[in-house]
């Protein structure tokens, strides 16, 4: 059970002290605060854990303070989609809101190799007019002689060019609760030009105390893929792992199953699953087709298999696209096969456009449908 309460209502209101008495006093059951805070207003909710079938919703929703209660029965407790459930379902960081009604790119180098690439991936972006790009400092590899990326050394020049472009959010990945401490110094040391979100990978989905860790900070986002080799709804508990420690500014990713029915794509991609994932959760979903389809392959129409999967993604409604990009990737030090030319950016961009114009004429087009059907009805 969740009770959202008054926006005007704080932790340090007498309301909110009287109102927390009152459910310190039930037996069986932890209260959990969390704070929503936007732009204009701070909400709070109150999460019960515990058997809370005998608890009377409208007694609770009568008292001082409360706004709404919301009964939880499904699975992802606080990252679920509930019948009664009108709470927002997105956040805002460092200015780049993310929701599930919003697009937001992440174009950038799978591995950070050199300042000279980095400015230039920063420099494409500021000039095509994107502030979010992907830079991965920490790359877990399958191979232990694999290059593992530059870790903390690369870390202060990488914000700082981010600063110097207007980058507002680095999605980078991290596999140990030390890579956040990292992160956390580089950006005091060079004035916080930008913003990090954390991305765990796949091969740590089911990592579950650094699941814990991601979530008991609530300084940066977290954006977490799905596990190549589980199930969706594993992934999702994964999720909700990082939300019941506290933090649920949390992205849900989808970047391929690990099978060779995929072949010969480098993963079976899954990207049917984004209006899955956004019907059972209020998580906004990203899609990384870079990982998915792992070549510049392309049709005889002419169009890459990475922009294929990139528009079926989009026209189902994704929130998020994470991609690589490289200024010469017969350079990069990390899937440069895969990576998408500088040049291209503008088309990839506009290919994104046309996608997202044509989800949004649909999401009008079936609100028109049913207000139809409503009315024929009524």
């Amino acid at each position: 059970m969740i009770i959202v309460l008054e926006s005007h209502v704080t932790k340090d209101s007498p309301v909110f002290a009287e109102l927390m008495a009152f459910l310190n006093n039930k037996p069986g059951i932890t209260v959990r605060v969390h704070e929503e805070v936007g732009a204009l207003m701070t909400l709070t909710e109150i999460y019960l854990i515990g058997d809370t079938s005998a608890f009377d919703k409208t007694e609770i929703e009568a008292l001082p303070g409360v706004e709404r209660v919301v009964s939880i029965e499904e699975e992802y407790r606080i990252l679920g989609r509930h019948r009664d459930d009108r709470r927002p379902t997105g956040f805002e960081y460092n200015g780049v809101r993310f929701s599930q009604d919003t697009l937001n790119v992440f174009a950038g180098l799978c591995a950070v190799d050199n300042p000279t690439h980095v400015e230039e991936m920063m420099k494409a972006l500021a000039a095509n007019g994107q502030v979010c790009t992907r830079m991965g400092a920490y790359k877990p590899r399958t191979n232990p002689y694999s290059f593992q990326g530059h870790g903390a050394s690369c870390l202060p020049w990488v914000f700082d060019l981010a600063g110097k472009y207007g980058i507002r959010v680095i999605a980078m990945e991290i596999t140990h609760d030390a890579h956040i401490d990292e992160i956390r110094t580089a950006l005091q040391q060079t004035g916080a030009p930008t913003g990090v979100m954390l991305q765990i990978g796949t091969r740590n989905t089911q990592n579950f105390e650094l699941l814990k860790i991601a979530g008991r900070q609530s300084e940066f986002p977290v954006l977490l893929k799905r596990g190549f080799g589980i199930t969706l709804e594993e992934s999702l508990n994964a999720a909700e792992y990082i939300a019941s420690e506290g933090n649920r500014n949390v992205v849900f990713g989808l970047r391929g199953m690990k099978t060779n029915m995929g072949d010969p794509h480098r993963n079976m991609v899954d990207f049917a699953h984004v209006p899955v994932v956004k019907r059972l959760t209020r998580m906004p979903v990203c899609i990384d087709p870079s990982h998915s389809v792992g070549s510049r392959d392309r049709g005889p129409d002419g169009i890459l298999d990475i922009q294929q999967v990139t528009a079926q993604a989009v026209i189902s409604g994704a929130n998020m696209v994470l991609v690589d990009f490289h200024p010469h990737p017969q350079k990069a030090l990390v899937d440069g096969p895969q990576a998408l030319l500088l040049t291209e950016l503008p088309y990839f961009l506009e290919d994104i456009a046309i996608a997202r114009d044509a989800y949004e004429r649909r999401v009008k087009a079936a609100a028109a449908f049913q207000a139809r059907q409503q009315a024929s009805r009524g």
